[in-house]
């Protein structure tokens, strides 16, 4: 794998790692907890970040899997073994992808039919799921704290 790739996946499972600090030690109840009306839970953060890094990893080397975003946002009772799964998961399928890339090509186009045709490269693809994952790590984070002070 290219060095390049090699310090993306290093970033992702950093970011991984922070993510599932998030809840790791946090009970059952607080997985599912939403604190306020039209806010994610710390579950579907997780279920949908997932979600999300595999479709723009998958799209970035034309793998694109069948995805139900909206579903993402209803996940509930999943536990932090599973949480945790999700995101070893992830990086098991990241590890593979990334080996079967070179950095030449990052700037192939791939097209997004389901979003009206939208077009991206293959690098931005990975870029966003690396932006993606880190924003909505800050909304866990700031999830725990708002748990934690309820």
């Amino acid at each position: 794998m290219e060095t390049l790739l090699v310090d993306y996946l290093e970033r992702l499972q950093t970011l991984h790692e922070d993510f599932i600090a998030t809840f790791a030690d946090l009970p059952a109840e607080a997985l599912d907890w939403q604190p306020g009306a039209d806010m994610n839970s710390l579950c579907v953060l997780v279920v949908h970040t997932t979600g999300s890094a595999r479709y723009w990893i998958g799209l970035a080397v034309d793998d694109v899997p069948d995805r139900n975003r909206d579903m993402e946002f209803q996940a509930r009772g999943l536990s932090i073994v599973e949480l945790k799964a999700r995101f070893a998961k992830l990086e098991t399928y990241v590890q593979g992808a990334l080996e079967r890339i070179t950095s030449a090509e990052l700037e192939i186009i791939r097209a997004r039919p389901e979003y009206r045709d939208e077009q991206v490269t293959s690098g931005w693809a990975l870029l966003h799921a690396l932006e993606h994952t880190g924003l909505h790590l800050g909304h866990a984070q700031i999830t725990r704290q708002l748990w934690q002070q309820r």
